[in-house]
């Protein structure tokens, strides 16, 4: 018997350590990590600087409640204006949180501007989270029918579809658009640039607030800072998390000056959220990243997406191979159980399927030019595997 409740389905293994893209189980076997616990291991595992700075935070306080100063979290908040251009910023613990905090924000938004019952246009396939506003917000019917009502106020449009949108220009009560860049859980479907800048011009004229959930796609996933950077705008409101702070907890809402003094005192609030250990690692993965990581990212990402579009051409299964930087959808024909447990027990990569047929891959971004070739060697083997398999099973 287990005293967990059966929220999850991991598999049968139980690790011991990691170091680096690495993790080995009780038994010493190696695994390369390319999920990176759904994105969050941006650093991969046992990193020497972030494991000294967890010691030296553990040495004074771990927390003290926003009730008192630390500096940490102020010190992340300038650094992430720095990276962002938004120069307001709430801390929390999570993604779903982050998102949480941007939909209150956006229904203040349209309360100061005398709407009764404020709308935000939301996205098909869309993920934000588990907690009721931010599933509410998540198009996905198995994770929310178990759980209505859910909140109203949000209008579901097709994803990278702008006439969806534009036909709530004349719904008065329309007050912002919410969506992924990239929709991880969706199997990686990927916004164009042209897209979101047509998407930013049309917030603009609506005065509609524009937010950005980049808590899967941002942090230098895709070979930038963020990926709405590619597209030269910048959203009102933008939410991050995952890996902030490399495993440590931690999720933020940023948002511009205009926008900020909407939550004031008593309006909004976290326990632990800003706590002095997760903006201290947060910061100091900024600053690795900015100083040592993000430079070859790009690179690195397109290498991977080249080896696996040319390894994988021809195969029967395969539908298509896309990505952006080191975030990548393998999306199959048909779906395929236990690829999972397949690419473990016999290849040693740990990844995970999306959608039921899409191979999601968030490998660690610090993955070096042989570690980018083994690991397409190691799922173009898989792949090869899965599509004979495939092909002796038609009539």
């Amino acid at each position: 018997m287990s005293y967990l409740m059966p929220i999850y389905q991991p598999l049968a293994i139980e690790f011991q350590r990691g170091e680096g893209c690495y993790l080995w189980d009780i038994e010493d076997k190696c695994y390369f990590d390319a999920i990176s616990g759904v994105g969050v291991t941006l650093l991969g595992h046992a990193h020497p600087v972030i494991h000294a700075e967890i010691v030296a935070q553990s040495q004074t306080f771990l927390h003290l409640s926003n009730l008192f100063k630390h500096g940490w979290n102020e010190r992340l908040a300038e650094k992430l204006a720095e990276i962002t251009g938004l120069t307001q910023a709430f801390f929390c613990n999570s993604g779903t949180e982050a998102n949480e905090a941007a939909i209150k924000i956006a229904r203040a938004y349209g309360h100061q501007r005398g709407i009764q019952r404020p709308k935000i246009i939301v996205m098909q396939n869309a993920f934000h989270g588990r907690t009721l506003g931010a599933l509410s917000a998540t198009a996905k019917p198995a994770y929310r029918e178990a759980f209505g009502p859910l909140l109203d106020g949000f209008e579901f449009v097709p994803f990278h579809d702008l006439a969806a949108i534009e036909h709530y220009q004349h719904d008065p009560d329309v007050v912002a658009v919410l969506l992924e860049p990239i929709q991880g859980e969706a199997g990686v479907n990927i916004a164009s640039p042209l897209y979101l800048r047509q998407l930013r011009k049309l917030c603009d004229q609506q005065q509609w607030l524009l937010i950005l959930d980049e808590i899967q796609c941002g942090l230098g996933r895709t070979g930038t800072w963020f990926f709405y950077q590619q597209a030269g705008i910048r959203p009102d409101i933008l939410t991050i998390a995952k890996g902030l702070a490399n495993g440590v907890p931690i999720g933020a809402c940023l948002t511009h000056e205009k926008l900020g003094h909407l939550l004031q005192s008593g309006l909004h609030g976290s326990t632990f959220g800003g706590n002095p250990l997760a903006c201290r690692v947060a910061y100091t993965v900024l600053d690795l990243l900015d100083k040592q990581y993000l430079a070859t990212i790009a690179d690195k990402g397109y290498k991977l997406l080249d080896l696996l579009q040319s390894r994988l051409t021809g195969l029967q299964n395969i539908q298509s191979v896309r990505g952006a930087g080191l975030m990548i959808g393998i999306e199959l024909i048909h779906p395929v159980a236990n690829i999972p447990q397949l690419a473990s027990e016999k290849f040693g990569v740990l990844l995970n399927v999306t959608q039921g047929k899409v191979i999601r891959l968030l490998p660690p971004l610090i993955m070096t030019d042989a570690q980018v070739e083994y690991l397409a060697q190691q799922i173009a083997l898989l792949l090869k595997e899965l599509s004979q398999n495939y092909v002796e099973s038609q009539p």
